[in-house]
């Protein structure tokens, strides 16, 4: 079942993101609760998850970021793209990626964005069937 994110569901995604990048799933702080909570009051902050059985196996955040040019239309990024090591090749990232995009386009955007990190032919082609493309724009990123 794909769906948006819900208050009750940090615990899963933290344990999700150690399938992605993340070594451990981050202390409880208030901190991380202050986060979450501005996260879910935040109506252009997405998290759109796959739940199998009962369980959060992949998801992607979609932020839709407003926007004074392109005749006032907002654009979105997507991030943290991530599926469970034991769910992966099933199409739940797809589905997650589809769902951003719809949800971009419903709320106007002129665009989505993708940046990625990995250098894996197969995650690459990942995204490019999944409707993203390398080949119109230059991405730069500067770690902070």
């Amino acid at each position: 079942m794909i769906r948006e994110s819900g208050s009750g569901d940090l615990r899963q995604l933290l344990e999700l993101y150690t399938h992605l990048h993340e070594k451990e799933i981050p202390p409880d702080s208030e901190h991380l609760r202050e986060t979450w909570a501005s996260i879910c009051a935040d109506p252009n902050y997405h998290i759109v998850v796959w739940e199998e059985q009962g369980r959060i196996v992949s998801a992607c955040l979609c932020l839709i970021v407003p926007n004074l040019t392109r005749g006032v239309r907002p654009f979105a990024l997507v991030e943290n793209v991530v599926t469970h090591s034991d769910f992966r090749g099933r199409g739940f990232a797809t589905a997650c990626l589809d769902y951003a995009s719809e949800l971009a386009r419903s709320k106007g955007c002129y665009k989505i964005m993708l940046i990625t990190g990995t250098k894996e032919q197969s995650t690459l082609e990942f995204y490019r069937r999944a409707g993203f493309s390398s080949e119109e724009k230059t991405a730069f990123y500067k770690h902070l």
